[in-house]
């Protein structure tokens, strides 16, 4: 059974620039000039449940460096669902690639943001072997899963989200 519950969208140029400069450094023509890098995420087979998140920039990652990622993405979702980010098996497995998040979990409302829902993802090379990860621009590093969910019967949350990483009180 197939649930096509959402779909990705790319951010304005304006918010992936100014995101850009804040996660990365630079400037916001040299941000505009990746935005033709940003790709919808896709999955690799028709039986796959992640959605491969393509990097739009390159990047290296000794062990213990860690870097936030502006994909350049958003999801519109369907209340009752929600987005979970996950490193892509084979970069946790050969270089301990990590969510500094642990997982990143993306809500419905997130949409609607102030930042346009524009979807960063933190990971840190974890490596304990030395190894140093090195990820070329256009390349997947993470997956994305939709996951239904489910509130209390007794719920009674009426909270309107302004950002991510933390704005909803923590």
């Amino acid at each position: 059974m197939e649930n096509r519950v959402a779909k990705f969208e790319i951010v304005s140029k304006k918010q992936f620039a100014a995101d850009f400069v804040s996660c990365i450094g630079g400037n916001a023509a040299a941000a505009e000039k990746l935005y033709g890098n940003i790709k919808l995420p896709v999955r690799a087979t028709s039986g796959s449940a992640g959605y491969d998140i393509i990097s739009p920039v390159d990047f290296v990652l000794e062990p213990g460096q860690g870097i936030k990622i502006p994909t350049g993405l958003r999801i519109k979702m369907e209340p009752g669902w929600m987005l979970l980010i996950l490193p892509k098996s084979g970069l946790g497995s050969r270089f301990r690639l990590q969510l500094d998040n642990t997982m990143g979990l993306i809500d419905s409302d997130y949409y609607d943001s102030e930042n346009e829902g524009h979807i960063m993802v933190p990971v840190t090379n974890d490596s304990r072997s030395g190894k140093v990860l090195t990820l070329p621009a256009g390349k997947a590093f993470v997956q994305a899963v939709l996951v239904p969910y489910g509130i209390t019967v007794d719920d009674c949350a009426e909270g309107k989200r302004t950002g991510g990483f933390g704005s909803t009180g923590v």
